[in-house]
Protein backbone atom coordinates (compact mmCIF):
# COMPACT_ATOMS: atom_id res chain seq x y z
CA UNK A 1 0.00 0.00 0.00
CA UNK A 2 3.02 2.09 0.47
CA UNK A 3 6.47 2.82 -1.84
CA UNK A 4 9.26 0.94 -1.73
CA UNK A 5 10.97 4.74 -0.72
CA UNK A 6 8.62 4.74 2.33
CA UNK A 7 9.38 1.26 3.64
CA UNK A 8 13.47 2.28 3.09
CA UNK A 9 12.33 5.27 5.39
CA UNK A 10 10.80 3.32 7.70
CA UNK A 11 13.20 1.00 7.97
CA UNK A 12 16.05 4.03 8.45
CA UNK A 13 14.01 5.82 11.37
CA UNK A 14 13.45 2.28 13.53
CA UNK A 15 17.27 1.99 12.88
CA UNK A 16 18.32 5.50 14.32
CA UNK A 17 15.57 5.05 16.81
CA UNK A 18 17.29 2.04 18.21
CA UNK A 19 20.50 3.95 18.45
CA UNK A 20 19.27 6.49 20.66
CA UNK A 21 21.23 9.86 20.78
CA UNK A 22 24.17 7.86 19.16
CA UNK A 23 24.99 9.20 15.11
CA UNK A 24 24.33 6.51 12.93
CA UNK A 25 26.87 6.93 9.52
CA UNK A 26 25.10 6.68 6.30
CA UNK A 27 27.18 3.53 5.54
CA UNK A 28 25.49 1.58 9.28
CA UNK A 29 22.46 2.60 8.48
CA UNK A 30 22.68 1.44 4.34
CA UNK A 31 23.99 -1.92 5.80
CA UNK A 32 21.68 -2.47 8.43
CA UNK A 33 18.32 -1.65 6.72
CA UNK A 34 19.42 -3.49 3.45
CA UNK A 35 19.20 -0.34 1.41
CA UNK A 36 21.60 1.05 -1.68
CA UNK A 37 23.75 3.95 -0.26
CA UNK A 38 22.56 6.31 -2.83
CA UNK A 39 19.05 5.74 -2.34
CA UNK A 40 18.92 6.03 1.10
CA UNK A 41 21.42 8.94 1.36
CA UNK A 42 17.84 10.70 -0.89
CA UNK A 43 15.81 9.53 1.76
CA UNK A 44 18.16 10.80 4.39
CA UNK A 45 17.32 13.88 2.92
CA UNK A 46 13.79 13.77 2.66
CA UNK A 47 13.55 12.95 6.19
CA UNK A 48 15.90 15.87 6.92
CA UNK A 49 13.36 18.20 4.98
CA UNK A 50 10.96 16.96 7.13
CA UNK A 51 12.53 17.76 10.31
CA UNK A 52 12.31 14.01 11.63
CA UNK A 53 16.19 13.79 11.40
CA UNK A 54 19.37 15.77 11.84
CA UNK A 55 22.70 15.31 10.57
CA UNK A 56 26.52 16.18 11.09
CA UNK A 57 28.84 15.40 8.16
CA UNK A 58 32.37 14.52 8.27
CA UNK A 59 34.23 12.09 10.63
CA UNK A 60 32.10 11.07 13.38
CA UNK A 61 28.72 12.31 11.28
CA UNK A 62 25.73 10.55 11.40
CA UNK A 63 21.83 10.72 11.71
CA UNK A 64 19.92 10.75 14.84
CA UNK A 65 16.05 11.57 15.23
CA UNK A 66 15.31 15.70 15.36
CA UNK A 67 12.75 14.92 18.19
CA UNK A 68 11.65 12.20 20.40
CA UNK A 69 10.66 8.30 19.14
CA UNK A 70 7.06 8.98 20.88
CA UNK A 71 7.00 12.10 18.81
CA UNK A 72 7.06 10.75 15.44
CA UNK A 73 4.00 8.85 14.28
CA UNK A 74 5.25 6.54 11.65
CA UNK A 75 2.71 8.09 9.41
CA UNK A 76 4.84 11.06 9.73
CA UNK A 77 7.64 9.14 8.62
CA UNK A 78 5.59 7.58 5.47
CA UNK A 79 4.36 11.11 4.77
CA UNK A 80 7.69 12.94 4.82
CA UNK A 81 8.77 10.64 1.69
CA UNK A 82 5.51 9.74 -0.29
CA UNK A 83 2.48 10.95 1.35
CA UNK A 84 -0.79 8.47 1.92
CA UNK A 85 -3.80 10.50 0.58
CA UNK A 86 -7.39 9.33 0.50
CA UNK A 87 -9.43 9.10 -2.83
CA UNK A 88 -12.10 11.85 -3.07
CA UNK A 89 -13.18 12.00 -6.38
CA UNK A 90 -13.07 9.37 -9.59
CA UNK A 91 -9.15 9.07 -10.25
CA UNK A 92 -10.06 8.36 -13.87
CA UNK A 93 -12.19 11.67 -13.82
CA UNK A 94 -15.15 9.85 -15.26
CA UNK A 95 -18.25 12.51 -14.95
CA UNK A 96 -20.82 10.27 -14.00
CA UNK A 97 -18.93 8.71 -11.04
CA UNK A 98 -17.66 11.93 -9.38
CA UNK A 99 -17.36 11.86 -5.79
CA UNK A 100 -19.49 8.47 -5.75
CA UNK A 101 -16.47 6.15 -5.71
CA UNK A 102 -16.62 2.48 -8.00
CA UNK A 103 -15.86 -0.73 -6.04
CA UNK A 104 -12.18 -0.68 -7.25
CA UNK A 105 -11.72 3.04 -5.75
CA UNK A 106 -14.06 2.80 -2.54
CA UNK A 107 -11.23 -0.06 -1.92
CA UNK A 108 -8.70 1.68 -2.45
CA UNK A 109 -9.72 4.86 -0.45
CA UNK A 110 -10.55 2.36 2.50
CA UNK A 111 -6.98 0.79 2.47
CA UNK A 112 -5.48 4.29 2.49
CA UNK A 113 -7.65 5.47 5.22
CA UNK A 114 -6.86 2.23 7.70
CA UNK A 115 -2.99 2.89 6.19
CA UNK A 116 -3.38 6.75 7.70
CA UNK A 117 -5.22 5.15 11.18
CA UNK A 118 -2.83 2.52 11.73
CA UNK A 119 0.11 4.28 11.01
CA UNK A 120 -1.04 7.47 12.41
CA UNK A 121 -1.79 6.25 15.53
CA UNK A 122 1.53 4.21 15.97
CA UNK A 123 4.89 6.03 16.79
CA UNK A 124 8.66 5.10 16.25
CA UNK A 125 9.01 4.57 20.23
CA UNK A 126 6.01 1.57 19.70
CA UNK A 127 7.62 0.01 17.08
CA UNK A 128 11.23 -0.38 18.54
CA UNK A 129 10.19 -1.10 22.38
CA UNK A 130 7.01 -3.72 21.78
CA UNK A 131 7.59 -6.19 24.30
CA UNK A 132 6.31 -8.89 21.86
CA UNK A 133 8.01 -8.55 18.89
CA UNK A 134 11.20 -8.92 17.51
CA UNK A 135 13.64 -5.60 17.09
CA UNK A 136 13.42 -3.82 14.09
CA UNK A 137 16.11 -4.82 11.60
CA UNK A 138 17.74 -6.86 14.51
CA UNK A 139 19.74 -10.26 13.92
CA UNK A 140 20.63 -12.31 16.53
CA UNK A 141 24.13 -10.40 17.42
CA UNK A 142 22.34 -7.11 17.48
CA UNK A 143 19.69 -8.24 19.13
CA UNK A 144 22.24 -9.49 21.91
CA UNK A 145 23.79 -5.86 21.88
CA UNK A 146 20.84 -3.90 22.97
CA UNK A 147 20.37 -2.68 26.58
CA UNK A 148 17.32 -2.98 28.55
CA UNK A 149 16.91 0.83 27.75
CA UNK A 150 16.93 -0.40 24.01
CA UNK A 151 20.01 1.81 22.93
CA UNK A 152 22.88 -0.46 21.17
CA UNK A 153 25.53 -0.91 23.38
CA UNK A 154 29.43 -1.50 22.22
CA UNK A 155 30.99 -4.48 22.76
CA UNK A 156 34.59 -4.45 23.51
CA UNK A 157 37.65 -6.20 21.54
CA UNK A 158 36.84 -9.91 21.10
CA UNK A 159 33.80 -9.80 23.27
CA UNK A 160 30.92 -11.54 21.98
CA UNK A 161 27.28 -11.02 22.58
CA UNK A 162 25.23 -12.82 24.30
CA UNK A 163 22.72 -15.47 22.61
CA UNK A 164 19.44 -14.32 22.44
CA UNK A 165 16.60 -16.06 25.06
CA UNK A 166 14.87 -18.48 23.04
CA UNK A 167 11.34 -18.20 24.64
CA UNK A 168 10.68 -14.57 22.64
CA UNK A 169 11.72 -12.90 26.17
CA UNK A 170 14.46 -11.48 23.55
CA UNK A 171 14.28 -8.99 21.00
Amino acid sequence: MYSQTAEYALRAMACIALRGDQLVPTPVLASQTKVPVNYLAKVLQLLAQADLITGRRGVGGGYRLARPASKVTLLDIVNSVDPVQRIETCPLGLPNHGPFLCPLHRRADQAAAAVIEIFGSATLHDLVTDPMANRPLCDVEQTARLNMGGQFVALGAGATPAPAKANGAAH
